[in-house]
C-alpha cells in the first residue's frame, strides 16, 4: 500500500519526520510527500502563498535534503512530490516549474473558483443557486483541462466542491462523464482521497456516485490519505484498504506513477 498524497511542514502539515515515521508505523510501503505548491502570477495566488506560507516553489530543494536525511532511518519508501494548484491560464508556468524541479511525480489540484479557495464557505454562501451551479460547471471544466494537460501523474480529490456545503450536490452525470472520458485518454489518474472521510464531510473523494462512474469506465485509481497530521494516517489507510477490498480495486502500481512523472 502506497499513500501518494501527504503534507508536511513545508506547506500546511506536521513535521516531515513525524509524517514519515507515522507512515512506517501504519505499515505503508511508501509515502509521497506532496506539499502544496503554486506558481501562478495572479495577485490573489501570491497573497494566499504569503498568508499561508505555501512556498514549496522556493523550498523544494531544502525539503529534498530533508527527505534524504530521513530515508535511511525508516523502513518506508519516501517520495519527493508536489501538489500543484492548477489553472489552465497558467499551464505554461506550471510546466516550466515542474520541468525545473524534477519531482518524483506531481499531483494536480483545482482549489480555486471565482479567484477564491473552494473551502472559503463565506464567499459562496450568499450567491444565487444559478451562479453556484455555474461555478461548479467551471470547476469541472478546469478539472478536465488539468487531466488533459498531461502535466500530472495524479489528479487530487477530483470533486473538491463537495466539501463546501454551498457547492455540494450540483455535480451532474454530464460532469462525471466528461471527467471519466478525459481520464480514459490521459496518463493522469484520479485518487481515492480520504482527506475528509473521518470528519464533517464523511465521504471519500470521489463521492460514491462519481467513483462508480469512473470504475464503470475502467479508469485506474491511486491512493491518497491527504494527511496533514501523523495520527490520521493509519485510520485513513485502514478505511481506504476496506474500500478497495469492497470494490475489488487494485490501485495503480508504483512504477507507473513514478515512471509517468
Amino acid at each position: 500500500m502506497y499513500d501518494y498524497h501527504a503534507h508536511t511542514n513545508y506547506s500546511d502539515g506536521a513535521f516531515l519526520r513525524w509524517m514519515v515515521e507515522a507512515a512506517a508505523d501504519a505499515g505503508l510501503d511508501g509515502i509521497g510527500l506532496a506539499d502544496h505548491c503554486n506558481v501562478s502570477p495572479a495577485p490573489n495566488a501570491r497573497e494566499h502563498k504569503r498568508a499561508f506560507g505555501f512556498n514549496l516553489d522556493l523550498t523544494y530543494e531544502r525539503r529534498r535534503d530533508a527527505i534524504e536525511s530521513v530515508r535511511d532511518d525508516v523502513d518506508v519508501d519516501v517520495f519527493d512530490a508536489a501538489e500543484m494548484d492548477y489553472d489552465p491560464e497558467h499551464a505554461d508556468a506550471i510546466a516550466e516549474f515542474l520541468d525545473e524541479a524534477d519531482f518524483d511525480y506531481a499531483v494536480g489540484s483545482v482549489h480555486d473558483l471565482d479567484d477564491v479557495n473552494v473551502h472559503t464557505r463565506s464567499h459562496f454562501a450568499d450567491k444565487p443557486e444559478a451562479e453556484r451551479r455555474e461555478l461548479v460547471d467551471r470547476y469541472f471544466e478546469k478539472l478536465v483541462a488539468l487531466v488533459e494537460s498531461e502535466l500530472f501523474a495524479i489528479a487530487a480529490h477530483p470533486d473538491l466542491v463537495e466539501r463546501n456545503p454551498h457547492l455540494r450536490g450540483f455535480a451532474t452525470e454530464d460532469h462525471y462523464a466528461a471527467v471519466a472520458e478525459a481520464f480514459r485518454d490521459s496518463r493522469t489518474v484520479p485518487e481515492i482521497n480520504a482527506g475528509r472521510l473521518l470528519d464533517g464531510y464523511g465521504e471519500f473523494h470521489p463521492a460514491p456516485a462519481f467513483l462508480d462512474r469512473l470504475v464503470d469506465a475502467g479508469v485506474d485509481v491511486s491512493v491518497g490519505t491527504d494527511s496533514h497530521e501523523p495520527d490520521v494516517i493509519d485510520p485513513r489507510v485502514q478505511e481506504i484498504e476496506t474500500e478497495l477490498d469492497r470494490r475489488g480495486l487494485e490501485p495503480v502500481p508504483l512504477d507507473r506513477i513514478v515512471a509517468d512523472a
